[in-house]
C-alpha cells in the first residue's frame, strides 16, 4: 500500500457497479479508478462515486502505480488474462465468479498469484448471505448428523441474459446457466457440506428456448453483433462426492415451471434436514429445519437476522485480507474446485456418460 488508504480500481462497470458501491462505503479505502469498454456506463459510475480517473482499456488502469488492488468484473473469457496481468502489475485481485472458464485457466491464475505474492479472491457473493452463514454454523454443530444427499438449484422461468451477447457465446462465457447461476449454488452447497472432494459427474444440458430467440431477460438483448446461441439454457448434474454423499445440481435460464427466479440448497442428514429456499431474491423466512421430537416429525423456521451480505461482505473480507492479514475467503482454490466440477459437467453432457474428475 502506498498510503494508509487502500487504493482500488474496478475493471468492468456492469457487475462492477456493486463492487464500486461496496468499496466507496468502506473507511480507509479509496475507489481510485474505473475502467471498461462501455464508456458511458464507466463515466456514469465514476460520477456517482466521485472517481476522477476513468479508462477504456484495463491496461491503462493497471499501469497506475498507486493502485493497490483491483476488482475484475469482465466477461468470463477475460477473467484469466486480466487477472494474470493485474497480478503481474503488483495488484491484489478480487475476480467475479466463475474463477475461469476452465480448470487450466484457473490453475494459471493461481500460479500467477503465488508468483506475485498477491491475494487472489473470488466473489461468491451469495455464500455471504446471513442465512447461508447461519446454516453453515448449524450444520457444523452436528445438528443434521451425517449429510448423505443434497440438492442445489437455481431455476429461472424466463431470464436468458443478453440474447445475442457474450453470455450465449461458448468461447466467451464457457457455458450457460450452469457456469453462470449453477456455480453460485454449487459453491453454497459445497461450503455447507464442508468441501468434500468431488469424484465423478453425470450431466445433461438442453437448449430449448435460446436457439429460438425466446425467454430473453434484460433490456440489452444484443451487443449489436450477431451471436449464435451456443450454450445450454438448462443443465442438470448428479455429482458423486467423497464419503458417499451425492449432490443433485440444477440450473436454468429458461423453463416452463413454477420457479420465478428461485435458488437454494436442500440437505438430507441422518439426524435432521434443512431447506434453504430463496424465491425471487427473498431475504426473510428462507430456512426450514426438519427433525423428530420425541418420535414425531417436527418442523421449524428460524428467523435469521439480516446482516451485511452479498458483495459488501465479500469486499469487506477482501480489504481485511489485504490490510489486516485476514484469511482471503473464499479464495481462488474454491473457485478452482468449482471449475473442476463444471468442466466435468460439460464433458459428461457432451459424451453422454459419467465422467471421473481428475
Amino acid at each position: 500500500m502506498t498510503t494508509d488508504r487502500l487504493r482500488v480500481g474496478v475493471i468492468g462497470a456492469g457487475i462492477g457497479m456493486f463492487h464500486a458501491q461496496a468499496y466507496a462505503a468502506l473507511p480507509h479505502v479509496e475507489l481510485a479508478a474505473i475502467a471498461g469498454l462501455d464508456t458511458e456506463r464507466v463515466v456514469a459510475l465514476a460520477a456517482r462515486h466521485g472517481v476522477e480517473r476513468t479508462y477504456r482499456e484495463y491496461e491503462e488502469l493497471l499501469a497506475q502505480p498507486d493502485i493497490d488492488a483491483v476488482s475484475v468484473c469482465v466477461p468470463n473469457a477475460l477473467h484469466a488474462p486480466v487477472t494474470i496481468a493485474a497480478l503481474a502489475a503488483g495488484k491484489h485481485v478480487l475476480v467475479e465468479k466463475p474463477l475461469a472458464r476452465t480448470p487450466d485457466e484457473g490453475r494459471a491464475m493461481i500460479a500467477a498469484a503465488e508468483a506475485a505474492g498477491k491475494i487472489l479472491m473470488i466473489a461468491f457473493n451469495h455464500r455471504q448471505r446471513s442465512d447461508v452463514q447461519w446454516l453453515k454454523e448449524y450444520v457444523d454443530s452436528g445438528a443434521l448428523g451425517r449429510i448423505y444427499y443434497a440438492k442445489a438449484y437455481w431455476m429461472r422461468r424466463q431470464g436468458i441474459p443478453g440474447l445475442g451477447s457474450w453470455f450465449v457465446n461458448k468461447a466467451m462465457a464457457g457455458g450457460g446457466p450452469l457456469i453462470d447461476l449453477g456455480v453460485h449454488v454449487l459453491d453454497m452447497a459445497m461450503f455447507l457440506l464442508g468441501e468434500p472432494e468431488p469424484l465423478a459427474v453425470s450431466a445433461a444440458t438442453y437448449a430449448e428456448f435460446g436457439p429460438r430467440g425466446l425467454k430473453g431477460w434484460g433490456a440489452k438483448q444484443s451487443t449489436g453483433t450477431s451471436v449464435r446461441y451456443e450454450v445450454e439454457d438448462l443443465g442438470t448434474a448428479f455429482v458423486r462426492l467423497a464419503g458417499g454423499t451425492t449432490l443433485l445440481l440444477e440450473a436454468s435460464w429458461a423453463s416452463h415451471g413454477s420457479a420465478g427466479d428461485d435458488y437454494g440448497v436442500v440437505l438430507y442428514g441422518t439426524e435432521g434436514g434443512a431447506e434453504l429456499t430463496i424465491k425471487d431474491y427473498a431475504q426473510d423466512q428462507t430456512i426450514r429445519l426438519f427433525t423428530d421430537v420425541h418420535g414425531l416429525p417436527h418442523n421449524s423456521m428460524p428467523r435469521v437476522p439480516r446482516g451485511e451480505d452479498g458483495h459488501a461482505a465479500v469486499i469487506r473480507r477482501f480489504v481485511a485480507a489485504i490490510r489486516d492479514g485476514a484469511p482471503p475467503i473464499p479464495g481462488a482454490a474454491d473457485g478452482l474446485r468449482r471449475a473442476l466440477v463444471l468442466d466435468a459437467c460439460y464433458r459428461s453432457a457432451t459424451l453422454g456418460r459419467e465422467v471421473v474428475i481428475e
